[in-house]
């Protein structure tokens, strides 16, 4: 009996020592030890000597089993991850929507960004200088016909009639003023006075009665008439067709592109709120989009998104190259590090391999001390 349990303890200490050491050598040493020329079998250990290897192997393992673009796009299509995106999404965008920060506030505070309302109008008016430049390069043999909308086409031939008795009627008002009876006497004196005998005969001929007082009221009958009216009308509508025949080339001189630019860059600082808003505090012109944007777009965004990630998922993983970040990292890990990342993954396991190779060793010796027995 003493001979049998004597083998099962050298045994069981083999057993249990063999399989720690087997365990040991796989992390040590860590590095190759050498005497002279000759190198010490089994230095450095397994993982030291596949570090390379092993980084490598890790890293097609993350790409091909793990971080899949179909494991990752059925994650993203998923009503669980897309409710908790919007989730969260809803509730920062209260704490935007809500907060006392203007939007010039957060962009000095978080991105150091001064004057925000002057950079954001100098880069509107050199969007639009730039447009503009662009238009006229590229229509300047172009009719104004072309150029112009059609609905504005419209809306200004509607206008002619009105230009015609707005017109005539200024036309009236100022023959009847006194002011447009002594501007009219002028002319009229001036004429008679160019027409030499003619202009001494008609005078003498109406004697004391000025002339002036003949030509006001057939003037104000003319400009009453609607057969004038329809002429204007027309000469109107006829001037209007010439100017849509004209090229743009023909009228660009007359445009002046510092004060268009200026006109167009000044309307939209009035009319785009962003302009009027970016010094208030976001609570208190944000209210009335609140909702608007936590019902309609975040979902909406957050579905969008999604959808294009899922559909460009495995060209995006390619550029993002996992296998070489992955590889990349290992590699940087010591192998004191990879030794301690296992261990506190596997400690329990590897006690548990050191203590069945220690069972193991003493089943072994109490069969050797058996069969001893046996054949002594």
């Amino acid at each position: 009996m003493l001979l049998i349990a004597f083998m099962v303890i050298i045994g069981a200490v083999i057993g249990g020592l063999t399989n720690s050491l087997a365990i040991k050598m796989l992390f040590r040493p860590y590095k190759e030890v050498r005497i002279r020329s000759w190198r010490v079998p089994f230095t450095p250990g397994l993982i030291p000597k596949r570090h390379d290897e092993l980084a490598k192997q890790l890293g097609k393992m993350v790409v091909d089993y793990l971080l899949t673009a179909e494991g990752l796009g059925k994650k993203l299509k998923s009503k669980a991850f897309s409710s908790g995106m919007i989730s969260w999404l809803q509730v920062e965008a209260q704490k935007i929507m809500r907060s006392n920060e203007s939007i010039k506030t957060v962009f000095e505070q978080r991105f150091a960004v001064t004057d925000l309302k002057d950079r954001l109008l100098n880069k509107t008016e050199a969007i639009v200088k730039q447009g503009y430049s662009q238009f006229i390069q590229q229509n300047r043999n172009e009719s104004l016909e072309k150029l112009i909308p059609s609905s504005l086409q419209s809306k200004m031939e509607e206008q002619i009639p009105i230009v015609t008795n707005y017109i005539l009627e200024r036309g009236q008002s100022f023959l009847q003023s006194p002011e447009g009876k002594e501007r009219l006497s002028v002319m009229v004196d001036r004429f008679l006075i160019q027409k030499g005998t003619l202009g001494n005969m008609i005078s003498m001929f109406l004697g004391n009665e000025r002339l002036v007082d003949k030509v006001q009221p057939e003037l104000l009958k003319f400009l009453k008439d609607e057969g004038t009216q329809a002429l204007v009308e027309q000469l109107l509508k006829q001037e209007w067709l010439k100017v849509k025949q004209k090229k743009l080339e023909d009228v660009e001189g007359f445009l002046n592109e510092k004060e268009i630019v200026s006109f167009i860059t000044r309307t939209l600082e009035t009319q785009v709120p962003l302009f009027s808003t970016i010094e208030q505090p976001m609570n208190e012109w944000t209210g009335a989009y609140e909702e608007y944007v936590e019902t309609t777009i975040i979902p909406k965004g957050v579905e969008v998104i999604l959808d294009m990630l899922s559909t460009h998922l495995e060209t995006l993983l390619e550029r993002f190259h996992l296998d070489d970040i992955v590889r990349e990292q290992v590699q940087t890990f010591s192998v004191e590090r990879l030794e301690e990342l296992v261990l506190s993954i596997s400690k329990r396991e590897f006690k548990m391999i050191t203590y069945l190779g220690a069972v193991l060793g003493g089943l072994i010796g109490f069969i050797q001390g058996f069969i001893i027995m046996l054949i002594g």
